[in-house]
């Protein structure tokens, strides 16, 4: 009994040690990151940044790989089905919430399989007019808008997309109503903004910033908490009179059943890598600010987004897809 009860701790130490030197191995091969949209996007050149920031951090290298399709979600169920230990992981952003709120069928479920690793940042929108609109401000686009119910066009990149929800949001806060105008992507709606073919935008600073430094584009306000440090001259929509915030994000996930470990393996890694002054002047250059959150914290605000626009869908009367 003595010779098994000293084979049985031994084989107990054993396993031990191997878990233990399983959790410090990790990684031992390159990490696929995968992005769920095409080359060139905010979300693959913020993936990118972050991931060759990350990866001397973590000992190996993390490679991109771009899976385009249904608005984000053919490239988010290849991450949710792939081996969960780590050595795939996902780039989420505001879309992966708002296809989650307003499509009656999705191929994966957002609670239970990913495991949220940490955002990586965040950047507000802004309220854009054409330049032929007779207010300068979010207060007069409202008082116009209550005026001429329903006259008013907005354009978004599709129907349930972030620009299309956001815009929602804003006129059931501000009161008022205004008429849908989908296009295939957010691009040729400003165009046809720039065009005065519609009046209105809601879409992210980066992609409206030069058409308002050009004077093709009339700024009433961003739909930050604060102004943002990129145009501090633009007022937030809060100011106009209008207690509206609405922000893009950027994440990373992992397969559901990632170990917790690894987990925070990933999280560590990706905090450290945003204090760089490298990887913050990236994401500047995309009019993002660096947001760093914990697994726990980010799930949370996942979570915590996807509640937000389901109300918004049933609020606004929207068909699920």
């Amino acid at each position: 009994m003595k010779h098994f009860a000293i084979g049985a701790f031994s084989c107990v130490c054993l396993v031990a040690a191997c878990a233990a030197h399983a959790q410090t191995a990790y990684p031992v091969k390159p990490v696929r990151l995968v992005v769920p949209y095409t080359p060139g996007a905010s979300n693959d050149t913020l993936s990118r940044a972050s991931a060759e920031s990350m990866s001397p951090l973590l000992g190996q290298p993390i490679v991109i790989d771009n899976r385009p399709g249904a608005g984000g979600m053919i490239g988010a169920e290849h991450a949710a089905r792939s081996t969960p230990d780590g050595y795939t992981i996902l780039n989420v952003q505001a879309s992966f919430a708002t296809n989650a709120a307003i499509r009656a069928k999705m191929p994966y479920d957002v609670y239970k399989d990913f495991a949220y690793i940490g955002m990586m940042a965040k950047s507000p929108m802004i309220v854009v007019v054409h330049p032929s609109m007779p207010i300068r401000s979010v207060k007069e686009l409202v008082g116009l808008a209550k005026k001429r119910p329903g006259d008013l066009n907005y354009g978004s990149s599709g129907t349930g997309g972030s620009n299309h929800l956001a815009t929602e949001l804003f006129a059931k806060t501000a009161g008022i109503r205004i008429t849908h105008v989908p296009y295939k992507s957010i691009g040729p709606a400003l165009v046809d903004l720039v065009g005065g073919h519609v009046q209105m935008v809601i879409t992210s600073l980066p992609s409206a910033l030069v058409q308002v430094k050009a004077g093709r584009l009339k700024p009433l306000g961003v739909a930050g908490e604060k102004r943002s440090t990129f145009a501090p001259e633009i007022p937030t929509v809060k100011e106009g009179g209008v207690p509206y915030v609405s922000e893009l994000w950027w994440g990373l996930a992992a397969p559901g059943k990632t170990p917790p470990e690894i987990v925070d393996r990933l999280s560590e890694t990706l905090r450290k890598a945003m204090q760089t002054p490298q990887l913050k002047q990236r994401y500047a250059t995309e009019g993002a600010e660096a947001v760093p959150m914990t697994p726990p914290e980010f799930t949370k605000y996942v979570h915590a987004e996807v509640a937000r626009w389901r109300q918004v869908v049933k609020d606004a009367g929207l068909k699920l897809e």
